[in-house]
């Protein structure tokens, strides 16, 4: 399905609250990458994405908005955190990895696609190996081996955790390059050395997965997911480039601010267009999108170096939340914290609720405690909610019949006593 731009702001307004121009602006990039697949081939290679930088302190939503944007549209995304090219001792990691990256989210996004369509034709032959197992794995236990009898069980959900002997392919474990990322010996010599059988003991649920992969792999072109995986990279992948302003420093000469600015000089033919070499293939990047963001407290959208600004043409700047803003957070999106914290003490038997006046008192909190101390956004209910909650959550064991627990603006209040004292004392410290 192709969103319109309305359409898309309308599904991150589940998810996130407020950020209106920053949503509008991931919106229309997104619709023009659309607008771009229509038309003529020789017209699509001379329109490349209007990259976006945000611009915002930390926990408002930056991240949240790229990351939900992507999933929207199921399209290859990951996010790198920019000062990882800046470490101490950094050796070997080149920015070309980010790409790289992309591209292994790219393929295991198609090949999961794959074993979902053969997924019919494999189970048949999945559950007979499982069958065959367990009947071999009861012969001297005394359980029932006739195969239509576990059929019926294996149906009905019961064998989910009885163990069983498989032998699947092993696969070799990924070795930690020094100073680089993980490689694997299997995918360097894949194709050279043989694929060596391995009997594991392991439940039935996990033996499904296991075999289900294996059994899919038979059925899957490879090539044709490396080629299609490529193609999805460069045209549809999303790089979000977090803690941008991190690698940007006020004009000077020291030895920290020339590393910063070669690491903006390394990332800048990414941004404008080249092609890397992977083990897929070779994946050119004029196409993806690239969406940076940080808070820029110290540095400036303009400290930049004029090459690396100019490839983000599109700036958003997204404003600090308003205690309106954290009720909101608090009881509107579909994944709200209340309706997670709510849904954890479910399992152990607690049905719980907040009055709306209880919200009122978090939120408020929430923004005292983000005026009066380190401002982290959204983050900051997530540490007011786990002490709140930390007396039910340690006692709550399910042992007991449903029980229904009200959180009202008393119990808030009584659960904070010192800490409002202590935001009560702050007014008066100069």
């Amino acid at each position: 399905m192709e969103y319109s731009p309305k359409e898309i702001v309308n599904e991150l307004d589940k998810y996130i609250i407020g950020q209106a121009k920053a949503k509008r602006a991931v919106a229309i990039a997104l619709r023009n990458r659309y607008r771009r697949s229509k038309l003529s081939k020789d017209l699509r290679e001379e329109i490349t994405p209007k990259n976006i930088i945000m611009r915002g302190p930390t926990g408002v939503g930056k991240t949240e908005i790229a990351r939900r944007l992507a999933k929207l549209v199921k399209a290859p995304f990951i996010k790198i955190e920019a000062t990882k090219y800046t470490e101490v001792g950094y050796v070997g990691r080149d920015v070309e990895s980010m790409v790289r990256d992309l591209v292994e989210v790219s393929v295991r996004m198609v090949k999961d696609e794959k074993q979902h369509a053969v997924e019919n034709k494999v189970a048949p032959i999945v559950t007979s190996k499982i069958i065959d197992a367990i009947a071999e794995a009861r012969k001297d236990s005394g359980l029932s081996t006739d195969k239509s009898e576990i059929k019926a069980s294996l149906l009905e959900g019961k064998l989910e955790d009885e163990l069983i002997e498989i032998s699947v392919t092993d696969q070799p474990k990924p070795m930690l390059a020094i100073g680089g990322p993980e490689i694997s010996l299997g995918s360097m010599f894949d194709g050279l050395l043989p694929h060596r059988k391995v009997n594991k003991r392991m439940p039935v649920r996990s033996a499904r997965e296991a075999l289900m992969n294996e059994e899919s792999e038979k059925l899957i072109d490879f090539d044709n997911v490396n080629s299609e995986a490529i193609r999805r990279a460069e045209e549809e992948g999303i790089i979000f480039i977090d803690e941008i302003d991190k690698i940007i420093g006020p004009s000077s000469n020291n030895s920290q601010d020339v590393s910063r600015e070669g690491v903006q000089r390394d990332i800048l033919p990414i941004v404008e267009g080249c092609t890397v070499a992977t083990k897929y293939g070779n994946i050119k990047t004029d196409f993806i999108l690239f969406i940076a963001s940080g808070a820029f407290h110290v540095s400036k959208i303009e400290d930049m170096i004029p090459e690396l600004q100019g490839r983000f043409p599109i700036r958003v700047d997204l404003d600090s939340l308003t205690e309106e803003d954290f009720k909101r957070i608090l009881s509107q999106p579909k994944n709200a914290v209340t309706i997670q914290y709510a849904s954890l003490l479910k399992v152990d038997n607690i049905n719980l609720s907040f009055t709306d006046d209880a919200l009122d008192e978090i939120a408020a909190m929430a923004a005292a405690e983000n005026e009066t101390s380190e401002n982290i956004g959204a983050r900051r209910l997530h540490t007011i909610m786990e002490l709140l909650l930390e007396d039910i959550s340690f006692n709550a064991s399910g042992s007991h019949p449903m029980l229904d627990v009200t959180i009202d603006r008393t119990y808030v209040q009584n659960a904070f006593k010192e800490t409002k004292r202590k935001f009560d004392l702050k007014k008066y410290v100069l």
